[in-house]
Formats: structure tokens, sequence, C-alpha cells
């Protein structure tokens, strides 16, 4: 079964990272890999204590993933990079660490994968605890501070415009959080875990193609106004390739895909609700739709379960 434990907040200072060991030390116990406690310790008194002495609170720690592969997830409110920590006990491989500090490569050196991501409610940075000392540091996934400006792979002037009408905040609010962690788990088990997954370097590939094109659109102007207003529903313009047809038939298809993951206990997060398959059925359908010159649809009011509409 996914591993889905809610969030434990911290107390602060030294009592939060005594807190945040005991904690992981039960977790291990918990679901039956104790091989686990020692390196996943280790690993998390150096993520809290970053994020104690450098972060901001509220600090939570949280766990995901599967049995197999149990994921640490500690979250602080300050979106600047983990810093240097301790020099005590540093590896000798420091200088070949592309790192944030010191703290961050003993994580590396305790863990099976390993990363960093900032977000609106400030950063997370999560670790897959290893059975034993590997023999290199695990690789960092590190995103959203040496990022490029998001902006589109198609020119300007070789696109369409697509009209999403009466789109539900809250569905487009948790599909931008579901497709978030959703590229995070590709990309962990293309780096972690290609040879057992080599398909996920090329769902990974695929799915941030199309974030960096269209996620700053979905949640732009007209979503930040709707919300801010108090309405339930927006209408959004987007700009999209001549290419969309297919750019989104194919992503449809990797979502399916992506949930047959999940459900098998492959992937380390939740395969998608029926509301969420229903939502994104309409809205990547109105993209093929319009890309094949229909007009558009609203999101229907009603919950009659959508088909994948053709023009």
């Amino acid at each position: 079964m996914p591993l889905n434990r809610p969030a434990q907040p911290l107390a602060p200072g030294p009592r939060g990272a005594a807190q945040a060991r005991r904690w992981v030390a039960e977790v291990c116990a918990e679901i039956g890999r104790d091989e686990l406690r020692e390196n996943a310790e280790l690993a998390m008194s150096e993520v809290v204590t970053n994020a104690i002495l450098h972060g901001k609170g509220p600090i939570t720690v949280r766990l995901r993933g599967t049995r197999d592969h149990p994921r640490v997830e500690v979250r602080d409110a300050s979106s600047d990079p983990p810093a240097l920590t301790s020099d005590d006990h540093v590896p000798d491989f420091i200088d070949e660490l592309p790192t944030f500090g010191r703290g961050l490569a003993i994580v590396a050196s305790f863990s099976e994968a390993w990363g960093a991501e900032r977000d609106d409610d400030g950063k997370l940075v999560w670790f897959v605890p290893a059975a034993s000392a590997p023999d290199m540091p695990a690789p960092g996934i590190v995103l959203g501070w040496d990022d490029e400006p998001e902006e589109p792979s198609f020119a300007a002037e070789e696109t369409i415009t697509v009209h999403l009408l009466e789109v539900p905040v809250d569905l487009m609010q948790g599909m931008l959080a579901h497709g978030a962690e959703l590229r995070r788990e590709l990309r962990l088990l293309a780096v972690a875990h290609h040879d057992t997954y080599p398909v996920a370097s090329d769902l990974s590939a695929y799915f941030s193609s199309l974030a960096r094109d269209f996620r700053w659109q979905f949640g732009g102007a007209a979503m930040v106004a709707a919300i801010q207003a108090g309405r339930r529903a927006a209408d959004i313009d987007v700009m999209a390739p001549l290419n969309v047809a297919d750019r989104f038939g194919r992503l449809l298809e990797l979502y399916d895909l992506a949930d047959a993951f999940c459900r098998n206990e492959r992937m380390l997060t939740l395969a998608r609700s029926t509301e969420q398959v229903e939502f994104q059925n309409w809205l990547f359908g109105e993209f093929i739709r319009q890309g094949r010159g229909a007009e558009p649809l609203a999101w229907p009011s009603h919950a009659a379960t959508l088909s994948r509409a053709q023009p």
C-alpha cells in the first residue's frame, strides 16, 4: 500500500530536531523497515537542523511513498535554498557534490535519492533513506532556484488561443498540485530507479515539457483574480502551439499510464480520483477539440461522467 502519513508539526529549536529523529525512528519500525532507521535518523537530523537554523517556521515532517521506497519530507516556510549547516563529520567527497551545503552532502551519503524544491509556500527537502550507505552519494534533484525562466517552447506567431470556460477553481488548483507531485515522482524514478523503470525518463521529460509551456498559464492572472474575488470558476485564455491537439492527446494517454504505475505501487504518489479524471478529460479534451477547429464548451455544472470529447 502507498504510504501517505499526514504532516506533523515540529517544535521550534533543538526540541524539534529531537522530535524529528524520534518520529522517523518510529516510522521505520511502523512500516517494518528497521534497517533504515540509522541512516534515516542521520539524514533527518541534517535536514531538520538546516530548516531550524536557516529556514522559517512552521516546520513539518511527512512520510510518503511505498514500503520499498519510503520518502521523508521536511517543509519550512522559507523559499531560500537549503544552507550550510555544520562542518562536523563532513565526508571527503564534499567538493564533488553539487549541493547547497555540507548538511545536504551528508543527506546524499545516506540516501537512495534526495531533493529540494521551492514552491509557493516555502521549500520542501526530501530523501529516501538507504539501508546501507551507498558507494557514491545519491544524486540530488534540486528545482526552483537555478531554473530557467518559464518560457514556452513555441513561437508566439505559431499559436492558437484555447478558450477554457467556467473552469472550477478548486479542481484546477488540485490538478496543478497533483501534477507537481507527479513530476517530482517521475524525476525521482528517472534518477534513482532508472534501471527498474526506464520509461520514467520519457514520462518525466514529456510532463516537464507540458508544465513549462502551460502551467504558468493555468495558474495565471485569471485564476488569481478569481481566487481573490472568491469566485468558484474562471474563464482562461491559453496560448497554445498549432499541434496542441496531438500534444494533449498524448498527455491523456500518459496520465492513464501514470495512473497504472500508481495503482501497481510503482509510483510514490496516488492515482487520480474519479473527479480528477473527469476534469482532466474535459480540460485536455478542450485543447484537442479546439486545436482541431471546434468551438469551446464550458465545464458542465452537473456531475455526469465525461467522455473524452472529440470534434
